[in-house]
């Protein structure tokens, strides 16, 4: 077993927390479909025969790690935990940025951020605040806030929010996306915020008011 791949492969399917296509696997770690597709099914059986507490699932021409089926239970009560509890700042301020930026990749996200969002990207996705649109003309995944959102802060579409239209075209926040800027110049670093920042926290302000009502 190529341990390199299987390391590469491991990492994209425990990354992405969603079924993955063989060819994009392949792709994305530069190997040919058929090297894939073996070593795939053998992390299939691997998994599976060590009963661990993830396991790697095809279905088709797809992979995907899950949890045992076992800790369904356990499972669940993470998922409402996690689904029914305040938002994190961390999850407010990605919100904020997807429902002024968006639709916005992961990838994007990430720059302006400058963290890694994946697992804030899950937790919104499990609240039904963001939805995913993948693009097959760019083969990348866009996030935008959904009608739930909207309907639950009384505004009718996205670009009601407060200073949107600004916000929505920012120059810096295009300049980080272009890699000409870094991410902590723009204020999302929150240990230098700025000025131009603080209209995108004041849209986080309206969320947990309205929570609070």
């Amino acid at each position: 077993m190529d341990k390199s791949l299987k390391s590469k492969l491991e990492s994209l399917l425990f990354i992405a927390a969603k079924p993955m296509p063989l060819k994009q696997l392949a792709a994305l770690a530069e190997a040919e479909p058929a090297a894939v597709a073996q070593l795939g099914d053998e992390l299939v059986s691997e998994y599976r025969a060590a009963g661990q507490g993830v396991q790697i699932i095809k279905n088709g021409q797809q992979y995907q790690m899950v949890s045992a089926p076992e800790n369904a239970a356990t499972i669940q009560k993470f998922i409402q935990n996690e689904t029914t509890g305040e938002l994190s700042r961390p999850s407010l301020e990605a919100l904020t940025i997807i429902a002024y930026r968006g639709p916005i990749t992961k990838l994007d996200l990430d720059r302006i951020r400058g963290v890694n969002c994946a697992l804030i990207i899950r937790n919104l996705l499990l609240r039904g605040l963001i939805e995913a649109h993948y693009r097959s003309d760019r083969k990348e995944t866009y996030y935008s806030v959904t009608f739930d959102f909207i309907r639950f802060l009384g505004i009718g579409e996205v670009s009601q929010l407060p200073d949107y239209e600004r916000l929505h075209q920012d120059d810096t926040i295009d300049r980080v996306l272009a890699g000409a800027v870094p991410a902590a110049e723009t204020g999302t670093d929150k240990q230098n915020e700025n000025s131009e920042n603080q209209a995108e926290i004041s849209a986080v302000e309206i969320v947990t008011d309205e929570e609070d009502e």
